[in-house]
């Protein structure tokens, strides 16, 4: 049997609210391990959309995917979390009490922890890209069709087709227009459910002749050995259309899956686990989730939503971990003790 490594805090997921979990309990003393399917840290915002521009984080008027990972990256360095990537936690079990909660956690990989708090900062626990159901489409996946943009440099000079109307649709569009040969973006309507300051810089693009929008459907795709070369495309008159095009990115959304999460015994709601809005913790005293994988009225599904979350919990883990050490709030910017646990005094 494998050793088991114990920690203060094991926490699953390692995207930015993951990430910014690890800053925040290092400030209180609280040492972390962090678990996650993916092997690299990053989540979705690695995964997905490293290039994609953010715009709402506090004090970046604009900061890419992979360049908001980095950032955090640097600034939970002091903390020496420990990252366990390519494992996914299969086993939570409860071994403590309500008032000292003690965990063993088990991953796909074998590896075994001990714990005194779990932070959930699973996103929606896992995700697939949901695919258009187009005859055929599997031929061209990775080679011209592609549910993610990686690097935006792979795609100059092609004639790119985005399908969708939201904002990674409308945010795409508008990032390749740039550097593609032409961009097209269909939808099956013309509304759409992006940010409305994205939808009019589309609209000022297609009226400039640099973007051109078709309302309709994908009914079919032409082309040999992965390579497109055509996507057939029916009007909401009937009417097929013709687009040429040598990528194509559906951008329908993902399909969330909790898995072994919903074997944990915690309360669910809708494959989201509720928590208060105090701490963030779940049904079981011990266990906290933050970001998208939580739910309570009013909740916004936004990375610096989960920051605040992270923040707040962080606070009563410290009441586990250190039960007997008084709970004082600091500023970073007037405590030279934090400031020390940062390199900065």
């Amino acid at each position: 049997m494998a050793d088991k490594t114990t920690t203060d805090c094991l926490i699953i997921g390692a995207g930015p609210v993951g990430l910014f979990a690890v800053f925040e309990l290092g400030l209180l003393d609280i040492k972390a391990h962090v678990v996650d399917i993916l092997d690299k840290i990053g989540g979705q915002c690695a995964e997905l959309y490293p290039e994609k521009p953010i715009y709402d984080i506090p004090g970046f008027p604009s900061v890419t995917g992979q360049g908001l990972v980095d950032n955090l990256k640097a600034q939970i360095e002091p903390f020496g979390a420990q990252f366990h990537l390519g494992e996914m936690v299969t086993e939570v079990e409860a071994l403590g009490s309500e008032t000292a909660p003690l965990f063993s956690i088990k991953t796909t990989a074998g590896t075994e922890f001990e714990a005194k708090s779990v932070l959930i900062a699973a996103g929606g626990g896992s995700f697939q890209p949901k695919k258009p159901p187009i005859p055929g489409i599997e031929a061209y996946e990775q080679q011209s069709v592609f549910y993610s943009i990686r690097r935006m440099e792979d795609f100059r000079g092609r004639n790119v087709l985005i399908v969708g109307g939201g904002d990674s649709a409308l945010d795409w569009t508008l990032n390749l227009a740039s550097i593609a040969q032409r961009v097209t973006l269909l939808h099956r309507r013309d509304e759409f459910r992006a940010a409305p300051h994205s939808v009019d810089k589309m609209r000022q693009l297609v009226r400039e002749g640099i973007v051109d929008l078709r309302i309709g459907q994908v009914i079919g795709l032409e082309g040999h050995d992965g390579r497109l070369q055509n996507a057939l495309c029916r009007d909401n008159d009937g009417k097929t259309l013709e687009v040429k095009c040598d990528a194509m990115m559906p951008f329908f959304g993902l399909t969330m899956k909790l898995g072994p999460i919903a074997n944990w015994g915690l309360s669910l709601h809708e494959n989201l686990v509720p928590v208060d809005t105090e701490k963030f913790e779940t049904s079981t005293p011990g266990i906290f989730a933050i970001g998208d994988i939580n739910t309570y009225p009013g909740k916004l599904k936004l990375i610096l939503s989960g920051f605040h979350e992270g923040a707040l919990a962080a606070q009563k883990v410290q009441r586990y971990v250190h039960p007997d050490r008084r709970v004082t709030f600091q500023y970073t910017t007037s405590s030279t003790s934090l400031q020390k646990k940062l390199g900065v005094a």
